[in-house]
C-alpha cells in the first residue's frame, strides 16, 4: 500500500480524498494556487505545495508542476479527483513515465471512453444502444445546420472533451444551432482545450440514469447500482439520488450488465460511471441509450456509498496499489435511500445567475467530513469552504454537497428539508431555499422526474417554495416572540427608556404583507386568537431559531431589518414586519419608495468576463436579442434586450472584466 499520495485538485474533492487516506495511515500531499492558499484543504494535508496563480491553466491544469510537487515531496501516487487533469491520458502516461501511480483507470480506457466522439463509437461496436446523432468531424457552421437537419429537431451540441455540463447547447431549430454552435465550440476549447464538437438527436422526456462502476486489475468488474440524476439546469447536475425511483430490478441487471460489458471491453479499471440516457415514456424502462463514460470519480458518489456501505475513494487507491476487490456481485446491496444536494454559489432569485465574494457567515447543519458513509445521524455534509473563506470567479461554484439517508425516499427527502433549514450561508447568493423547494414539490415525492424537470416547473423563475398557513402562523409567534425578547433588551439597556416600560405584549406581525394579530402571554402565544403550541428560545443578536411546534422542529434563520426580520425557512424568505399594536395603524401613512427605472441599461448581472459584444453605438435591437455574452465560473452567459430600441453608448470593451452592476451600455 502507498505511504504517500499526492490530491490533483482542489476544494471538497482534495478534502474527500484527503479523509480517507488519512483513515487508511496514508499521508497526503495537496498541491494549491494562489486563491486556495487558505483552503481548508491546503490545511488538511499533511504536506502542501505552491504551483502558480489563481487561472486554473496556469496551476492545476500544468501536469508538470503536479510531477514537480510529486517529486519532491515523494508523493508515490496521484489522485486526481473530478475535473482539471483526471481524464487527461497525457496526465496519466506522463506519471507513469515517473513512476508515479495513477488513482484511476489505465490510459487506453481513459483514451477509449474520454472522447465523446469515439466512446460512442465504441459502445455501437460494442452493442450498447447509442442516440443517433453524427460523430464525425463538423466543419463549420452551416455543416452543423445540415447535420441537424438530417438528424431531426430538438439536437444537442456537445463539445467532445467536454464535461459536467460545459460545452453544451441545445438547439430546437436552425437559428439555435447558428447562435450556440461557436459558443459550444469555444467552451470546449476554453475548458477542456478541443473545440471538437458532435450532434446527436435529444430524446424527449428524459432520465439521467448513471451506473456506478468498480473494477480491479485483475479482470473483475462490478456495478453497485445506479444513480438518478435527471434534476439539472443548463445540463448540470443539482439533485442526485440512489437509487432511481423508476429503476426496477430487471432494469437494473440489464443496465448494470451492459455497462460491465463495456467496461471490460475496454479493460476498466478503478471507479466509473457510464451514464445513460432512458425515456421516460416507455414504462418498460428499455429504450436506454448509453451516454458517456466517466473515467473518474463522480461528484454524487457519495448517495451510492451512503447504500452500499462502500468507501469508492478507498477502492480506488486499494485497486492503483495492485489489490483485489474483496467483494462480488452477490455483495452489492442496495441498503436504504439517500440524496444529495449540490449547494452553488447562485442566486435562484436572479435567475440562477453565478455569485462570488466571501462566507461572511458559513455553518452546516453537521460538522463536514464527521461520520460514515452516511454522516451524522443520516446527514452527511462534503464541503471545501469554510466561514470567512472566498468563493472566487476561477473554479466551480460548488460550495457543498448536501446528503441524507433514510430508510425511504421520503425519509431522505424529510431530512434534507430540515438540514437545509439548518445550513446558515451568508454573503453570496445561494441556492439553498432552491433545492428545499425541489425537496418538498410534489412531482420530486412522486418520482416523475425528466432532464427537464426545472424547466418545466419553474418557467418563470424562481420565487420561493409556496408556504402553507401552518408555517405562516409559526412564523408569526416565533416573530411577535422575538420583537418582545428584543423590547426587554431595549428597556433594560443604561441610558434607555428606563426598566419603568413594560415591553409591549400585543404586536402585528405583517408576513409578506399580511398582517397577523401576536398576542404574547406568559405561557403561551396568540396568532389571531388561535393558541399555538410553541417552544423557542430567542436571544437578541440569534441568527437561528429552532421551535418545536406540536411535537416538530422548524428551524427559522433570521435578519434583522429596521422593522422586523427577513425570516428563512423551508425553502422561503419571507419580509416580516413587526409594530407594536397600537403603532400599527399608523405605518399606512408612510410614503413608499419607488425604485429608479434601470430598463434602458444593460447591467452586468454578476462578476465576469466579457467575452462578445454583439452590437455598437447607433445599432437597433430588438427584444430578446443577444447583445453580450459574459464569461464566469466557466459558463458563458448571453445577455439579451429586454426591449426593442437603440444603442446610445457602450461603456465596456470585449476581453474586460466586469464587476456586478457595471453597465456594459444604454439603450435610447
Amino acid at each position: 500500500m502507498f505511504k504517500k499520495i499526492l490530491i490533483a485538485n482542489r476544494g471538497e474533492i482534495a478534502c474527500r480524498v484527503i479523509k480517507t487516506a488519512r483513515r487508511m495511515g496514508i499521508a497526503t500531499v495537496a498541491v494549491y494556487s494562489d486563491a486556495d492558499a487558505r483552503a481548508p484543504f491546503v490545511q488538511m494535508a499533511d504536506e502542501a505545495v505552491h504551483i502558480g496563480t489563481s487561472p486554473a491553466s496556469e496551476s492545476y491544469l500544468i501536469a508538470d508542476k503536479i510531477i514537480a510537487a510529486c517529486k519532491a515531496t515523494g508523493a508515490e501516487a496521484v489522485h486526481p479527483g473530478y475535473g482539471f487533469l483526471s481524464e487527461r491520458t497525457s496526465f496519466a502516461e506522463a506519471l507513469a513515465k515517473e513512476n508515479i501511480a495513477f488513482i484511476g483507470p489505465p490510459v487506453g480506457a481513459i483514451a477509449a471512453m474520454g472522447d465523446k466522439i469515439e466512446s460512442k463509437k465504441l459502445a455501437k461496436e460494442a452493442g450498447v444502444n447509442v442516440v443517433p446523432g453524427f460523430v464525425g468531424e463538423i466543419r463549420d457552421t452551416e455543416h452543423a445546420v445540415e447535420i441537424s437537419n438530417e438528424i431531426g429537431y430538438p439536437v444537442m451540441m456537445k463539445a467532445s472533451a467536454g464535461g459536467g455540463g460545459k460545452g453544451m447547447r441545445l438547439a430546437y431549430d436552425e437559428k439555435d444551432v447558428r447562435e450556440g454552435f461557436e459558443a459550444t465550440k469555444r467552451e470546449g476549447l476554453n475548458s477542456f482545450g478541443d473545440d471538437r464538437v458532435f450532434i446527436e438527436k435529444f430524446i424527449l422526456n428524459p432520465r439521467h440514469i448513471e451506473i456506478q462502476i468498480l473494477g480491479d486489475q485483475h479482470g473483475n468488474v462490478l456495478y453497485l447500482n445506479e444513480r438518478e440524476c435527471s434534476i439539472q439546469r443548463r445540463h448540470q447536475k443539482v439533485v442526485e439520488e440512489a437509487p432511481s425511483p423508476f429503476v426496477t430490478e430487471k432494469m437494473r441487471k440489464a443496465m448494470g450488465e451492459q455497462c460491465v460489458a463495456l467496461s471490460k471491453a475496454v479493460g476498466y479499471y478503478s471507479a466509473g460511471t457510464v451514464e445513460l440516457i432512458v425515456s421516460g415514456a416507455d414504462p418498460t424502462g428499455e429504450s436506454f441509450y448509453f451516454l458517456e463514460m466517466n473515467t473518474r470519480l463522480q461528484v454524487e458518489h457519495p448517495v451510492t456509498e451512503a447504500i452500499t456501505g462502500i468507501d469508492l475513494v478507498e477502492q480506488m487507491i486499494r485497486v492503483a496499489a495492485g489489490e483485489k476487490l474483496e467483494m462480488t456481485q452477490d455483495d452489492i446491496r442496495i441498503d436504504g435511500w439517500a440524496i444529495e444536494n449540490r449547494v452553488y454559489a447562485e442566486d435562484p432569485y436572479r435567475g440562477f445567475l453565478p455569485s462570488t465574494g466571501r462566507l461572511v457567515r458559513y455553518r452546516t447543519p453537521v460538522p463536514a467530513w464527521e461520520g460514515d458513509e452516511r454522516g451524522v445521524d443520516g446527514v452527511r455534509v462534503d464541503a471545501g469552504v469554510e466561514e470567512g473563506g472566498e468563493v472566487s470567479i476561477f473554479y466551480d461554484p460548488m460550495i457543498a454537497k448536501l446528503v441524507t439517508w433514510g430508510e425511504t425516499r421520503d425519509e431522505a427527502a424529510d431530512l434534507q428539508i430540515a438540514a437545509l433549514d439548518r445550513f446558515e450561508l451568508e454573503g453570496l447568493g445561494h441556492n439553498i431555499d432552491f433545492v428545499s423547494a425541489i425537496m418538498q414539490h410534489p412531482r420530486f415525492r412522486s418520482g416523475e422526474l425528466t432532464t427537464g424537470f426545472i424547466a418545466e416547473e419553474y418557467p418563470e423563475g424562481f420565487h420561493g417554495a409556496p408556504t402553507d398557513g401552518d408555517v405562516t402562523r409559526a412564523l408569526a409567534a416565533i416573530a411577535g416572540f422575538m420583537a418582545s425578547a428584543e423590547a426587554d433588551r431595549a428597556r433594560r439597556t443604561d441610558g434607555q427608556l428606563g426598566d419603568r416600560l413594560e415591553p409591549p405584549s400585543k404586536w402585528q406581525v405583517s408576513i409578506d404583507g399580511v398582517p397577523h394579530k401576536v398576542k404574547i402571554g406568559e405561557k403561551h402565544i396568540k396568532v389571531e386568537g388561535d393558541r399555538i403550541d410553541i417552544a423557542l428560545e430567542y436571544t437578541p443578536g440569534d441568527r437561528l431559531v429552532v421551535a418545536e411546534i406540536d411535537g416538530s422542529e422548524l428551524a427559522v434563520k433570521v435578519a434583522k431589518t429596521r422593522t422586523g426580520w427577513k425570516m428563512t425557512t423551508r425553502g422561503h424568505i419571507h419580509d416580516v414586519r413587526v409594530l407594536p399594536w397600537h403603532i400599527a395603524p399608523l405605518a399606512s401613512h408612510m410614503i413608499e419608495k419607488i425604485p429608479p427605472d434601470l430598463s434602458k441599461f444593460l447591467i452586468c448581472p454578476m462578476p465576469g468576463l466579457l467575452v462578445a459584444l454583439h452590437v455598437g453605438e447607433g445599432d437597433k435591437v430588438e427584444a430578446g436579442q443577444p447583445l453580450a455574452t459574459v464569461e464566469a465560473m466557466k459558463m458563458e452567459n448571453i445577455l439579451r434586450a429586454e426591449k426593442s430600441g437603440t444603442v446610445k453608448t457602450v461603456n465596456a470593451a470585449q476581453g474586460e472584466s466586469l464587476a456586478v452592476d457595471a453597465v456594459i451600455l444604454e439603450m435610447e
